[in-house]
């Protein structure tokens, strides 16, 4: 698995970003190519302590089953739920939430651990550094993928 702290992993990330175009279609679900850069950005806000979510109701029941997701080889499964914080239900300009996003990727490779001032996660409660990077990394592979790239 690649790292967003490391810059090699960092900037295949980006690259793959870079690949996207406004007219990209998904393979799976209900997301734009607009929507799903924004989306990916809700995440990492989070762990930079930018965004601010209460953890949700059920963390206290299943974070231990939300980190084996975690840490398992395996993607993410196209089903998967995610937080109404974020959904993102309008339609963001392309290229700016492209460029937001690939900003705040590239934050982990330039800051390192410094970057993440949020531990707790709404749904999986605690994280340490190196989860936060998964948590990121396998996120942003599974949505990149929805597009194709």
């Amino acid at each position: 698995m690649e790292s967003l702290y490391d810059p090699k992993g960092n900037q295949n990330i980006i690259d793959r970003i870079d690949s996207l175009t406004p007219i990209k279609l998904s393979l799976w679900g209900k997301m734009t190519v607009s929507q799903m850069l924004e989306h990916c950005q809700q995440p990492i806000k989070v762990c930079f302590g930018t965004l601010h979510i209460q953890p949700h109701w059920k963390s206290y029941f299943l974070k231990n089953s939300y980190k084996k997701v975690l840490h398992s080889k395996q993607p993410f499964r196209r089903d998967l739920s995610t937080i109404k914080e974020y959904n993102i239900t309008h339609e963001p300009h392309f290229e700016t939430a492209k460029q937001q996003l690939k900003e705040l990727v590239a934050t982990f490779a330039k800051e390192g651990h410094g970057c993440i001032k949020q531990h707790r996660h709404p749904l999986m409660g605690n994280l340490t550094h190196h989860e936060w990077d998964l948590l990121q990394w396998k996120h942003l592979d599974h949505h990149l993928k929805q597009f194709g790239v």
